[in-house]
């Protein structure tokens, strides 16, 4: 391998005297619009740039990266301006293209980028019709990116924008990738200038959501004018015109002058050869690199393609297509097969094109004859058209023993297609998030989503189902209301989408007098799309006053009162409350006729982190810590607070909750969960463990793999921990080695907390690297993140037993499920199971999460911990120079991240001393059932005394049969140590001591309590909580002390319901125990065990602790009767 060339900088991108440039698409729309300027320049032309559109997936991040680049673009008098919505963007660029037109131009023209999502293109058609009828300015041409989603999977519709270009009349071209956004970019402008037309760029997941290594230089590509035009004179935009003259000039002179310049200008090009060819593969796009995947699946190169009669042709120029050129490619081929996913446009116009000319060739697309082929729905992959490319060639009598190899590997790969999805990882709201208390509804009621965070509250039991596209939230309520039985529904709207056209609806909702209430969630970003800020300055004192003038009297303020928000500035005439009061808020206005709205103010989470990272946003000096001794594991916690940041701690008393410091950004609504175990602390920072300065030893490195065409990684993992870090790492690495290098990231919604995958492929050369997506059975190296997301059939299927090594982390990462289902469980040893079946002993564990916590103080680290145990394992050839120089290019944490690379090298070399760090010996020391029952003897010695321990294990030891007698000691001992007021207080003795494990400079401790004899409960059932200083700890002492007052006719606590409650239990268990003995176990063992752990269920504090006695109590009575009944036809049969 060469020396790593260490001179490469992440300024090279847009650095236009630079040409060997690593690049993701959405920065090759930058570099695009420098290189245009510069090609104008050459030729003499003085013209400016405008970019404008709005974001969205797979074009979310235009704004960022024009942003970044800001200097770079003004400097080349290139205007960057986010627009409001997508139609006003092509209408400001319609305006751009008329500035020299008067004679009041600045520059010699103006040359346009747009850029939108599928869903912005629909919503822009009438804009989009008018500028192209008008055209584009001689010196200035526009291009539209559209940003299709043909898999639908960051969209609530699956879109393919080709069509409406097509009805607007806009040629069209599909870029296979970051190399092709550059040069039919600079295409694309010429075209626009010479036919008049403006032009569509088509861009994908696949094409631009992709890194690549490139040649960045603007002067790669050449282009001819047809010297006479098609038609007029001037094509271009005029100052008076009449739309008739404009529909003319555009039917009959326009389209001709594009297919005229693409046939100068040979754009489409011929891809295997044709030599005595008599099948012809047609492809564009993502299309053309699934079939290039696919011909290099069936083994077929040039040579067996020449052997074969194979030929191939890539349309770049997708309408209006080159027919002459075509024609000429397609002479004396006997069968063509056209590769196009979704609805067919490059097959419907070649078949045109032979029909013109009367050609015998077959064309098969859509459909094989009367079969189907590729279908109009869903994506094509690249083994599915291999597959069916294999079957036609054989059908066609073009065989050979290769084909027939490749065809059988091909079958043996979809054989395996067998993974279970054994758990899923949904994308749900980040830790902290203010959706997460603004999208509950109160009891009876339901609500709509919309397009935005708020769309995952659809599964998230919130009673919200059902959504609009964006701008037209609450509107379907204005038809459905008037045949509906309900009065009132309430409508979830985030800024973003108010400002971008949402208040539209809100009038018409206004207008039509419905019976709807708006919750305007003010996060003051853009969330969904990476967070951005509001364009126009949006404030929520804005909307307010917006609101009201447009005629919403009832208009409410819920606030987060740990915010700084200037409640002065609001109206005085609205009602202003803190978000505790929301739910009365919420019933209040689903009672008031007409159009209610309320705006709920609170900072998106992860801007919230973001700022507080750089001192923008307030931090409060508090953290939440949960004593686990105290918690019951009922995670009403979680329930409450719906958040992330709730995870799961095992202990001897089973699984409680604890959270996440690392990922908790302070929102604090787990507070509201029914539990005495919740303290707060001051001045606290998260303790470093003393592992953190431990000496790593000299590590030997690996043999690195060597690269046979290219070599294929996954990296997997949780949205929003850094996984697309890793693959960006990886081919920025790639390219310091002088490697070639394409990076896809597929993440999209999954940001979110969901299941991202990232695929790389590295090769000797970008050249030889077509389609960047991994297909099944293809991955040389999985790297990851997440046991879930590896173990899923969408990532296993890539990998194949005997090629893939795989480095894993095996923690339990749980997921947004574990905050509504209280008993959930990520089925952590079905997934490693499920892993081993298909990898062997390709497959390596490792506890990332724990050793990044423990040898880094946060776990964020662990994914790069991971990338340094990859590389010691020898899955990426890259060397460790280049690693190194990309984390350090990364300048993200660099120390912190260069040291965690070589802990996770350390991890896979010395796998034994990494376990020892991060064993629990509190749970591990207590496996055999005896050390449980002497711990649960010992517990009840405290709870209690003496007394109360023998009693236990007297019962205990009455019972021989192991299993029957670990579900009594565990019931047993959870009925008689119930945590009243004087235990509570006990255990909280010890809070001081757990709290100085967790913390260091803790200045102040507080306790969020609920006392029975000083609070009373709600209407809900639940008692307020009122939060303690230091001095409750004396307070404590008492009642731990006083707990010999348990029981007994002077315990004041003894007589709330609650307390009944766990003396009924006790007694319950205790006649339970004894019907029991009088039982066969051998004829009923399975019941009398679900009788027996039926109090296990049976956990939390008042109301939610008797909800769960409810439901067991249900439980309880189905399981006796069922075993009384099987007793009696017991006696019957002995009779």
């Amino acid at each position: 391998m060469d020396m790593p060339n260490t001179s490469i900088s992440l300024d090279d991108k847009f650095n236009i005297k630079k040409s060997n440039v690593l690049l993701n698409g959405t920065q090759a729309l930058v570099r695009l619009m420098l290189g245009q300027k510069q090609r104008d320049e050459r030729q003499g032309l003085n013209t400016a740039g405008f970019v404008t559109g709005y974001r969205g997936s797979p074009l979310g991040a235009v704004d960022f990266q024009m942003r970044r680049a800001s200097k770079e673009l003004v400097a080349s008098k290139i205007q960057f301006k986010e627009a409001l919505n997508e139609d006003l963007a092509t209408t400001a660029l319609w305006g751009a293209q008329q500035a020299e037109l008067r004679g009041e131009g600045l520059y010699d023209g103006v040359f346009g980028l747009w850029y939108g999502k599928g869903p912005g293109v629909d919503r822009s058609g009438d804009a989009m019709r008018h500028a192209n009828m008008a055209g584009s300015s001689v010196n200035g041409g526009v291009l539209m990116a559209m940003g299709d989603d043909h898999s639908g999977e960051s969209s609530t519709v699956l879109h393919q924008s080709d069509f409406a270009m097509i009805d607007a009349g806009m040629p069209i071209l599909s870029p296979a990738g970051v190399q092709e956004i550059l040069d039919y970019g600079y295409y694309g402008f010429a075209l626009s200038r010479y036919s008049g037309l403006w032009v569509g760029l088509k861009t994908m997941k696949d094409t631009i959501e992709v890194t690549s290594v490139v040649d960045g230089d603007p002067f790669r590509m050449e282009f001819k004018n047809p010297e006479t035009k098609s038609a007029s004179e001037n094509l271009n935009i005029r100052l008076v015109d009449t739309p008739a003259d404009q529909e003319k000039r555009l039917l009959s002179d326009k389209k001709i002058a594009a297919e005229e310049f693409a046939r100068l200008n040979r754009i489409d090009k011929i891809g295997l050869p044709k030599c005595k060819s008599k099948i012809g593969l047609v492809a564009a796009g993502k299309n053309w690199l699934d079939l290039m995947h696919a011909l290099s699946l069936l083994g077929i190169n040039e040579t067996e393609a020449k052997a074969l009669g194979i030929t191939s042709y890539k349309i770049v120029q997708t309408w209006p297509i080159d027919r002459q050129s075509l024609l000429e490619w397609a002479d004396q081929l006997d069968l063509i097969i056209v590769i196009e996913e979704k609805r067919k446009i490059v097959e419907t116009q070649i078949k045109d094109a032979l029909f013109s000319i009367e050609s015998k060739t077959r064309v098969y697309g859509g459909h094989k004859n009367d079969e189907n082929l590729f279908f109009d729905h869903g994506v094509l992959d690249p083994l599915d058209i291999a597959s069916a490319l294999g079957q036609i060639f054989k059908e066609e009598g073009c065989s050979n023993s290769t084909l027939e190899l490749g065809l059988k590997k091909i079958i043996k790969v979809q054989s395996a297609d067998n993974a279970p999805d054994l758990a899923e990882r949904l994308p749900y709201f980040c830790a902290g998030c203010p959706h997460n208390s603004s999208t509950v509804v109160p009891d009876g009621s339901r609500a709509y989503a919309g397009i935005g965070c708020h769309y995952m509250a659809q599964w998230m039991d919130r009673e919200t189902l059902g959504f609009t596209h964006m701008g037209g939230e609450g509107a379907n309520w204005i038809g459905e209301s008037l045949f509906s039985k309900r009065d009132h529904v309430f409508q979830n709207i985030g800024d973003g989408t108010y400002n971008h056209s949402g208040i539209q609806a809100i009038r018409a909702a206004v207008a039509a007098n419905t019976d709807i209430t708006y919750k305007i969630l003010f996060n003051d970003a853009v969330a969904m799309t990476g967070g951005q800020g509001n364009d126009g300055q949006l404030s929520a004192v804005r909307i307010v006053n917006e609101l009201l003038a447009i005629g919403i009297e009832n208009t409410v303020l819920v606030y987060d009162d740990k915010e700084d928000l200037s409640l002065s500035s609001f109206p005085s005439q609205i009602e202003k409350v803190d978000r505790t009061k929301l739910n009365d808020i919420q019933e209040k206005l689903s009672k008031i006729k007409g159009v209610t709205a309320i705006v709920y103010v609170q900072t998106c989470a992860a801007e919230k982190r973001r700022r507080r990272k750089r001192g923008l946003f307030p931090d409060p000096d508090k953290r939440l810590f949960i004593n686990t001794d105290i918690c019951e594991g009922c995670g009403d916690c979680g329930v409450q607070s719906n958040c992330v940041a709730i995870t799961p701690i095992e202990t001897e008393l089973g699984r409680k909750r604890e959270i996440d410091q690392s990922n908790c950004n302070k929102d604090f609504s787990c507070l509201d969960g029914f539990c005495p175990s919740f303290v707060s602390v001051e001045g606290a920072s998260v303790k470093k463990s003393e592992q953190t300065d431990f000496a790593l030893p000299t590590l030997e490195k690996p043999e690195l793999p060597s690269i046979n065409g290219t070599h294929n990684i996954v990296v997997t993992g949780v949205g929003g921990s850094g996984v697309v870090t890793i693959g960006a790492l990886i081919a920025q690495a790639a390219q310091v080695d002088g490697l070639g290098a394409g990076m896809m990231e597929m993440a999209g919604l999954a940001q979110k907390g969901g299941a991202v995958h990232i695929h790389c492929r590295l090769a000797k050369s970008p050249n030889e690297i077509s389609a960047i997506r991994v297909t099944m059975g293809e991955c040389d190296a999985l790297i990851g993140g997440d046991l879930v997301v590896s173990s899923g059939s969408k990532c296993l299927n890539l990998t194949a037993n005997g090629r893939t090594k795989a480095v894993v982390n095996s923690d339990q990462i749980v997921t947004g499920e574990f905050t509504r289902n209280t008993d959930f469980e990520v089925p952590n040893d079905q997934l490693i199971v499920s892993m081993e079946a298909k990898l062997k002993e390709g497959l390596s564990l490792l506890n990332s999460s724990k050793i990044a916590t423990k040898l880094m103080g946060d776990s964020i680290y662990s994914n790069m911990l991971l990338l340094g145990a990859s590389w010691q394992q020898g899955l990426l050839p890259l060397s460790h120079d280049a690693l190194i120089h990309a984390i350090k290019l990364n300048g993200a944490f660099v120390e912190q991240n260069l040291r965690a690379f070589e802990i996770g090298r350390w991890a896979a070399l010395f796998p034994d001393d990494a376990n020892k760090m991060i064993s629990n010996p509190i749970v591990n020391l207590k496996k055999s059932l005896s050390d449980r029952i002497d711990f649960r003897i010992k517990h009840l010695e405290s709870f209690q005394g003496k007394s109360l321990s023998k009693k236990y294990i007297d019962l205990v030891d009455s019972f021989k049969d192991q299993e029957i007698k670990e579900a009594v000691a565990i019931n047993y001992h959870k009925v008689l140590a119930y945590k009243d007021e004087y235990e509570v207080a006990r255990l909280h003795l010890g809070t001081h001591r757990k709290v100085a494990e967790k913390f260091e400079n803790v200045r102040k401790i507080k306790f969020h309590l609920a006392p029975p004899l000083i609070t009373k409960e709600g209407k809900n059932g639940r008692a307020k909580k009122i939060e303690f200083g230091e001095f409750t700890i004396h307070i404590f002492r008492v009642l731990a002390w006083l707990k010999w007052l348990r029981g007994t006719k002077f315990d004041i606590f003894s007589y709330s319901k609650d307390r009944r409650l766990d003396l009924d239990l006790i007694k319950q268990y205790q006649h339970d125990l004894q019907f029991v003995k009088k039982l066969n176990l051998d004829q009923d063992k399975e019941l009398i065990l679900e009788l027996l752990n039926v109090p296990s269920s049976i956990k939390g504090f008042g109301i939610v602790r008797r909800k769960n006695y409810e439901a067991a109590s249900v439980q309880r009575k189905n399981l006796l009767e069922k075993l009384r009944n099987s007793s009696e036809a017991l006696g019957h049969a002995a009779e």
